[in-house]
């Protein structure tokens, strides 16, 4: 059965030497409010960031189409990490229409290099140049959204003590056009296990939300655009205030997909704690304060494989019982 009509999340603006992007000011304030609200209603908003240029975005997906057309099959098979999903999963076929490679450490430099000397004999210094800049681009604008969202809930005072030093895990992705006529998934239904995403496409459509009341809806993205997504440790540090939004990519039509998603991941040893100025009788604490890292190898284990995804981090770390339906 396939999603409902395109449905208009948030769209929110972030334009480019806006004094509204200045911290403090009252449009500032408005900002945050809108987007704590998105976070909570829906767990996902689409935000317009044109800072990030159309020639850096369309040079990137030239370079992803470069890399699933050109590059052979037995050198993307060099892209391996022990980690699920931070390595090459795929070719796409008949069966499957999901292909995907992973970048860890892809705001650094290095990593990208390390990624492009995997893939071409003699290195790419062109994709590793690109790929790092929009990378860098999009940590950044993660880090002014949770800003954002820490101000939102007036804990600036506390930025350095609430936010973890983290880095990105890029995911460059394929989605395959399914056969004529089929509304087909390429890739299941999940809530995301690191803090949060930024997903930047190339404008064909794919990506679908889960509702409060169980309907799937088609997202439709625009020039300049991406989606801001929370995690389950996001969810969690907000202690439930924030919504880890059920999403999945369904295929139609006859255009492959490409699409990039920037994985926010905190430092090893990073502990998601809720702030005690988001604990109080209206909102009693519901997670047990835990190790992002053990989060991760739980929700990718044996144990948690029987677990509906969006449930995972309530197995793992909820102070309460689950209620029974």
């Amino acid at each position: 059965m396939g999603a409902n009509a395109e449905f208009q999340i948030p769209v929110i603006e972030f334009r480019t030497g806006s004094p509204d992007l200045e911290r403090g000011t009252e449009g500032w304030n408005q900002l945050c409010k809108r987007v704590r609200e998105a976070c909570e209603t829906y767990g996902c908003f689409q935000v317009v960031y044109e800072k990030i240029s159309k020639k850096l975005r369309d040079d990137t997906f030239g370079l992803l189409k470069e890399l699933v057309e050109e590059v052979p099959l037995e050198r993307k098979q060099k892209n391996v990490n022990p980690k699920p999903f931070h390595g090459f999963i795929g070719p796409c076929t008949e069966e499957s229409l999901y292909e995907g490679y992973g970048i860890v450490g892809a705001s650094n430099y290095d990593g990208v290099k390390s990624f492009g000397d995997l893939m071409w004999p003699n290195g790419h210094p062109h994709f590793c140049e690109t790929v790092h800049t929009i990378v860098k681009q999009m940590k950044d604008l993660t880090s002014t959204i949770w800003l954002m969202i820490i101000d939102s809930y007036g804990l600036g005072e506390e930025w350095e003590s609430v936010v973890p030093n983290f880095d990105m895990l890029l995911r460059m992705m394929k989605y395959k056009a399914p056969p004529t006529g089929v509304y087909e998934k390429a890739f299941h239904s999940h809530s995301d296990k690191p803090v949060s995403t930024i997903i930047c496409d190339d404008l064909v459509s794919g990506l679908e939300i889960e509702l409060n009341d169980g309907r799937w809806v088609k997202l439709s993205s625009s020039p300049g655009s991406f989606f801001f997504v929370v995690g389950d440790p996001l969810m969690a540090w907000s202690n439930g205030r924030m919504k880890a939004v059920n999403h999945r990519v369904m295929m139609s039509g006859n255009r492959d997909r490409f699409s990039m998603a920037c994985f926010a991941v905190p430092a090893e040893g990073t502990i998601i704690s809720a702030p005690k100025k988001l604990v109080d009788e209206q909102y009693p604490q519901l997670f047990k304060d835990f190790n992002f890292k053990d989060f991760i190898l739980f929700a990718f284990s044996d144990e948690a494989n029987h677990i509906e995804s969006t449930k995972q981090i309530h197995a793992f770390a909820s102070l309460t019982p689950p209620v029974s339906n």
